[in-house]
């Protein structure tokens, strides 16, 4: 069928649908029962099996499974068994974790699925774009993404970006009349709207007339298939350490190999000491904890109302030295309520907050009776005339429909008892010329009881009294002349300095003839009606996330498009104008080059009146600049900024479907104090990850100094590779894993943000992982010398011994990982999770040493009790000695 060229009744008849009532929930049910939900058919995805496989592609199991390999051939069958059957579960807890990793990312992809407006029954609902059918009635306006293909029938300044499908980077201008011709393309196709576009300008109605892969988007849907797989920078460094350590392994196999058997040693025993080393090596269970770490660390962020799209934005929120906010909505509550109001020199106030429909108005402190205010009411009719809001009641509570500031100005009219029903039914609106950006103005035609017909018009002050060429004044219309502009501005600017956001009522009466083309003709020689002041009032954590962030070195610069004596007068009170910081103007922008910008930028704590160009060019400043900028944003025209800064932030709760794919970060409240929390969360997950990589590495370097210091002494081998990789695969993994889990220090929010270039090792890391692990691996060393001495003829006793001692020592030493300083500066059991993991690592260790099929594997023989004595002191010492000298020069 060609819906383009069919008026809006026989789309309705053909599809079968109503556009005043839309179609029914049973009717809905049975259209998606016959052609299914709309949503593109995805790529294949990797099978369960081949999963399971992949997780044995890691160069450093392969690596331990051709040791393993060699170790059988070599006859040590029973080894080479345990070896594999611990890789093997390895493999299992890997592929659970990314088979939950991907649910995961599938129910993110289900929170994030673009929401439509859909007329059900004669009910306006939103529900998830899949759910749409053909013949569902739906509207969109600026800022929201097409959910499936429609057929427009009604229209208003309508204007679609459509160049994920005709490449053209103009939006292409839309209409809800018939077309006859038969179009080039898809661009061609002025009055049909498609999945997956996106609304720039305007407002409008469509039907549904495809879904799914029957759409123009589910054409090209194969090149969707593919899905993108990001690597942070600190996986790539991890994947570089891997590389190093395991070029290291065998760089000293090969020499222990080689040295052995030039001094006579048996090639077989020299072999299998060259195994050890490797195994001692190579940190077997490094990658899965990272990601363990990175998947738990996104969860966290999601119960703080933050969703993380992308996940090099865990580790970058860490670095963020600057954080560009919205004010309204984000830094504010979005509950405008209006307080002041203004007509020809007269000033009345209102009283009531939020959107509870109640309050009183006051001239002078005085209550005053509305029907001896005739410019008053007129102002709050004109208000409630020129708006899109809806105020509903659910559970006693009201709630606003549409636009904050229009829902001010409809209750501020209901405090008045005006009525939309009733005002409904005295005034028609012909016509609508939505706001938009550019022109910051709204108007509508409208005609009254008495066939009247006048356009009202508000906006912005400064663009609405450009457009005006009379002012009323004691009741009467006199020509605007610069004495009553300035008062006009006077009364602006009195506003302002009480944090009052100003909108414009302007008017003018037209004859019924007269035809308007659009909206520069509608609104010029306006006559000025009056200024309704509002407040959005400051969230109350806001201050104190603002404070918490300064103290962590992260400046908090708002960006706004009020007034500016407004986002003056609220920065001050959060605390993020202080001293001699600086308020610039969009105008001030307008007029800079970028490095005109830099050089005021540090400067700058507030920008107003700024256009949403404007925020990506303070994003290039402040980055030249050397500043890691995380960005907010809502808006379709924010988007650039969002993509373009170092964290992209958009809304969850008013944010477009454009900001949102635009971000990396999606905030679920709209909250600044999210940010706040998002950004010491991302500091802790990278802190995290940096404890577990220092017991991780600090363990190993012990295990390879224990067997490199053995043999250059000429002693036996204190440890065989089974008891090595049952230590970093069993005894190691859970502590690890709960260091991920560990709470944030105190200080983390103290400190200055962290360099991107900063390495794993920066910060004394390095030689904390080296001085640990020489202690560690000469603890363990002395334990087996003395036991070994003393019964030269029991190797597997001293073996154990040693064994033993190297479990102790490493569960000792990861209470000091969870501190950068010393183990007495943390409560050692303030993390449940590794107290749970030490002593289940304990609990793995006894079986090993005391049961006696698992001593056969092992190569283990139970331990007297009076060598538990030795043990725990030898284990006790790489962690407490360091930690004395601590103590000690702490005391000093």
């Amino acid at each position: 069928m060609k819906f383009r060229e069919m008026n809006a009744k026989e789309v309705e008849a053909a599809l079968q649908t109503n556009r005043e009532l839309g179609l029914t929930d049973e009717e809905v049910k049975k259209r998606q029962q016959d052609k299914g939900y709309n949503e593109l058919h995805e790529g294949e995805k990797q099978s369960a099996l081949l999963l399971f496989f992949a997780q044995f592609k890691d160069f450093m199991v392969i690596v331990l499974l051709a040791a393993t390999l060699i170790s059988g051939l070599l006859g040590e069958y029973i080894d080479a068994i345990a070896i594999i059957a611990i890789v093997f579960v390895n493999g299992i807890l890997g592929f659970f974790q990314e088979r939950r990793a991907e649910k995961s990312l599938e129910a993110l992809k289900d929170m994030a699925a673009p929401q439509i407006q859909v007329l059900r029954g004669g009910e306006w609902r939103k529900v998830p774009s899949r759910e749409a059918v053909v013949g569902d009635v739906f509207k969109f306006s600026s800022g929201d993404r097409i959910g499936a293909d429609l057929r427009i029938i009604e229209s208003s300044s309508l204007e679609i970006e459509e160049s994920a499908l005709t490449g053209e980077s103009l939006p292409a201008v839309k209409t809800h009349e018939p077309i006859g011709h038969e179009p080039d393309g898809i661009g061609d196709e002025e009055n049909m709207a498609f999945m997956g576009t996106m609304v720039t300008r305007g407002s409008g109605t469509g039907i549904v007339i495809g879904i799914g892969m029957n759409t123009a988007m589910g054409k090209i849907a194969d090149l969707l298939h593919s899905a993108e797989t990001v690597v942070t920078p600190l996986q790539r460094r991890l994947e570089q350490l891997g590389k190093i350590l395991i070029v290291t392994a065998l760089f000293l196999t090969l020499i222990v190999v080689v040295t052995g058997v030039i001094q006579g040693n048996n090639l077989y025993t020299m072999f299998l000491a060259g195994v050890s080393l490797a195994v001692a090596a190579i940190p077997e269970g490094l990658p899965a904890i990272v990601t363990v770490a990175l998947s738990l660390g996104v969860q966290r962020l999601i119960k703080k109302k933050a969703i993380v799209r992308k996940l090099p934005a865990v580790e970058t929120l860490g670095c963020a030295s600057v954080i560009c906010s919205d004010k309204t909505g984000t830094m504010t509550q979005n509950k405008m309520t209006v307080t002041h109001l203004w007509s020809g020199g007269t000033t009345w106030n209102v009283s009531g907050t939020g959107y509870e429909p109640q309050g009183e108005f006051f001239h002078e402190g005085k209550k005053i009776s509305l029907k001896d205010e005739k410019s008053l009411r007129q102002l709050l009719t004109f208000g409630m005339l020129c708006n899109n809001a809806e105020l509903l009641a659910k559970d006693e509570k009201y709630i606003m429909d549409g636009d904050p500031t229009e829902g001010a100005l409809l209750v501020a009219a209901m405090k008045a008892g005006l009525n939309r029903k009733q005002l409904n039914e005295k005034f028609r609106i012909i016509k609508e010329f939505p706001f938009d950006s550019t022109r910051k103005m709204m108007s509508v035609v409208v005609s009254d009881e008495a066939g009247k017909h006048f356009v009202v018009a508000k906006g912005a002050p400064d663009v609405l009294i450009s457009q005006c060429e009379s002012v009323l004044w004691d009741d009467k219309t006199q020509y605007l002349t610069r004495d009553s502009i300035q008062h006009v501005q006077k009364a602006v600017d009195g506003l302002a300095e009480q944090a009052l956001r100003t909108i414009a009522v302007g008017y003018k009466p037209i004859s019924s003839g007269t035809v308007l083309l659009d909206e520069s003709e509608a609104e010029k020689d306006l006559i000025f009606m009056g200024l309704q002041g509002m407040i959005d009032p400051p969230r109350p954590e806001v201050k104190q996330a603002v404070k918490e962030c300064r103290e962590a070195g992260i400046r908090t610069v708002m960006i706004t498009g009020d007034h500016a004596a407004t986002a003056k007068a609220i920065a001050r009170q959060l605390g993020i104008l202080r001293g001699k910081e600086k308020v610039m103007e969009g105008r001030m922008l307008s007029n800079m080059s970028i490095e005109e910008l830099e050089n005021a930028v540090e400067d700058v704590a507030v920008f107003a009146r700024v256009s949403p160009e404007h925020k990506l060019k303070i994003v290039k400043a402040l980055q030249n600049k050397g500043h890691v900028v995380a960005m907010t944003g809502d808006g379709v025209n924010d988007a650039p900024a969002i993509k373009s800064a170092d964290i992209g932030i958009s809304m969850g709760i008013t944010g477009t479907d454009v900001a949102k794919e635009a971000s990396s970060l999606i905030l679920l409240d709209d909250n600044f104090a999210t940010i706040k929390s998002a950004i010491k969360e991302g500091r802790n997950i990278y802190e995290n990850i940096r404890k577990f990589i220092r017991y991780l590495l600090a363990s190993n370097v012990g295990e390879i100094l224990v067997m490199f210091f053995a043999m250059l002494c000429a002693l036996p081998l204190p440890l065989i590779p089974i008891q090595i990789l049952w230590v970093n695969l069993v005894t190691d993994g859970l502590p690890a894993m709960a260091l991920g889990l560990d709470k944030a220090e105190g200080n983390v929010m103290k400190r200055g943000p962290r360099s991107q270039s900063e390495g794993v090792f920066a910060r004394g890391l390095g030689w904390k992982i080296i001085s640990r692990g020489f202690l560690i691996g000469l603890s363990t060393l002395i334990a087996f010398m003395v036991v070994y001495k003393a019964h030269p003829d029991r190797l597997p006793y001293a073996q154990t011994v040693a064994f033993t001692t190297l479990v102790l020592a490493q569960l000792i030493h990861v209470f000091d990982c969870r501190s950068e300083v010393s183990i007495f500066s943390r409560n050692p059991f303030g993390n449940p999770y590794l107290v749970g993991a030490v002593l289940s690592s304990l609990v793995l260790v006894l079986p090993v040493i005391y049961y006696q099929p698992l001593q056969t594997i092992f190569h283990t023989v139970p331990i007297v009790p009076r060598d538990w004595l030795l043990i725990l002191g030898m284990a006790s010492i790489p962690t407490f000695l360091l930690a004395g000298s601590f103590l000690v020069r702490k005391t000093k």
